[in-house]
């Protein structure tokens, strides 16, 4: 019988051998290093002799914050209030680093600092950028900040009459795709975007790797751009700026808004801002975006004949005037108007309210508006102001800065609606306390909002004693 030479495999796979403590503590040594750590820094917090001092003093220079993990260290400087998070970045390259990945909103001053990738190395979860102020050329050392409602920049001393914003205050419109080319594969979480000067390819581009992208302002916009929204399919907030008066000049005609109206069949709100256009434009955005409940107006170029295709805006909620010199001089028969029913709110700032045949058909279509708002508006007479009798189911008026109203004109509107329950009136001087009569200030104690202050110099008739009006803190109360 032969015997085989060879031992037996202690090794097998069948008897695995069990860890002995030596191997746990050889090969587990970062627990234990934090372990002996937290044992250093106990001994150290209560010393009983006099030569552990020196070591006390030393271990005070220690970065304790190493002992957090990134995650809980974001959850902590998430919690701080936004005025103590910016000294952050300066207490080491690991907070800075972590400071900004906390940052969501940002305004870029520096094209290279987006082209070279430091933007998004830097700041990699954004969600909003503005880079209105870096798409422009400006001097910044310049002490002379030339601002408008839309843009704001530095120029130099030496300033021309004729000179505006054009193709040599801007950047190319190669660089500035490029930057947006680069936003977009950095951000794909992006979901508010401003830019100004962008073509139809960096449109598309953003388009393309931000699905989640929400809000959009095009400035200098017009409708070859707006051929890449199209490709914006979560849109539902847009600003589109066509032409500002001595800055830049564009054109957004029917023809771009149409193109807007078949992309972006999600919007909710719309700014034009210096855009041309006409009834067919305004028709098409009412028939595509149904989903619309907000349409804005700035500094319009409107043809004649616009308004009557606001009524096709079927779930309009709301219809803002801002800085416009006309609102419809010719808006056609009445009958051909329409109204939208769903209209809640009607505000008008700073426009001119002259022409009352304009006035009346924009009542006529806000016919059920529920709030009305005129703030700093010129041409608002008790003629003008008269028109408004047309809704008559109004909640709220607010008057702000309407020189040339008087207390009668406010009178024979305001008693006519049965349902107003708030009232604001501010720096209107001609509306005075002394012109109360006793129907208005009855119409004053049904009120729930009562703000008076047309003019603060006028005196209160011994009449208006006892409701409120006129005491110290008076002219101002809220009902529960």
């Amino acid at each position: 019988m032969s015997l085989s030479s060879e031992k037996p495999n202690r090794s097998s796979p069948s008897k695995k051998r069990s860890s002995s403590w030596s191997d746990i503590w050889l090969k587990n040594t970062k627990p234990l290093k934090h372990m002996v750590f937290a044992m250093q820094l106990q001994s150290l917090s209560s010393p009983k002799h006099p030569q552990t001092k020196t070591l006390i003093s030393s271990f005070s220079r220690v970065d304790r914050t190493l002992l957090l993990s990134d995650e809980i260290l974001l959850k902590i400087l998430a919690k701080l209030p936004d005025s103590q998070r910016k000294g952050n970045f300066l207490v080491c390259k690991r907070w800075l680093n972590l400071q900004g990945r906390l940052v969501r909103s940002l305004k870029v001053l520096d094209w290279n600092f987006l082209l070279s990738g430091r933007l998004i190395s830097r700041f990699p979860n954004l969600n909003h950028v503005d880079l209105v102020s870096g798409s422009l050329i400006s001097p910044r050392n310049s002490s002379i900040l030339l601002s408008h409602r839309v843009v704001s920049l530095h120029i130099d001393s030496v300033f021309s009459t004729s000179w505006c914003i054009g193709e040599e205050n801007l950047l190319p419109v190669e660089v500035i795709d490029s930057g947006l080319k680069a936003l977009a594969s950095g951000c794909p979480n992006l979901r508010k975007l401003e830019v100004v000067g962008t073509s139809e390819l960096g449109l598309l581009s953003v388009a393309e790797e931000c699905s989640t992208l929400q809000e959009l302002e095009l400035q200098k916009c017009n409708d070859n751009v707006l051929r890449g929204i199209a490709a914006c399919g979560n849109l539902q907030i847009l600003k589109l700026v066509g032409n500002v008066d001595g800055f830049y000049s564009s054109v957004v005609s029917d023809i771009g808004l149409t193109i807007l109206a078949q992309g972006c069949k999600r919007l909710v709100k719309l700014e034009l801002s210096g855009c041309e256009g006409s009834f067919d434009g305004i028709k098409a955005i009412g028939k595509c975006c149904q989903m619309l409940e907000e349409l804005t107006f700035c500094d319009h170029r409107m043809d004649d004949g616009w308004l009557a295709a606001v009524s096709y805006c079927e779930n309009l909620k709301t219809l803002k005037f801002q800085s416009c010199k006309r609102i419809d001089p010719s808006p056609g028969p009445d009958e051909y108007l329409g109204f939208c029913p769903t209209l809640e709110r009607l505000h008008l700032q700073k426009c001119q309210l002259r022409d009352e045949k304009s006035i009346h058909a924009m009542f006529s279509v806000c016919r059920a508006a529920r709030e009305l708002v005129f703030q700093d508006c010129w041409g608002l007479d008790n003629n003008m102001f008269g028109v408004a009798s047309i809704p008559r189911r109004v909640k709220l008026l607010s008057l702000e800065g309407c020189s040339l109203l008087t207390t009668e004109g406010l009178e024979s509107v305001i008693i006519s609606w049965k349902e107003l329950q708030s009232l604001r009136v501010e720096s209107c001087k001609n509306v005075k306390d002394s012109e109360i009569s006793p129907a208005l200030a009855t119409l004053f104690t049904t009120l729930k909002e009562l703000k008076w202050r047309p003019d603060t110099k006028s005196l209160l008739p011994s009449s208006l004693v006892g409701i409120g009006i006129g005491k110290r803190g008076g002219k101002f109360f809220k009902r529960a």
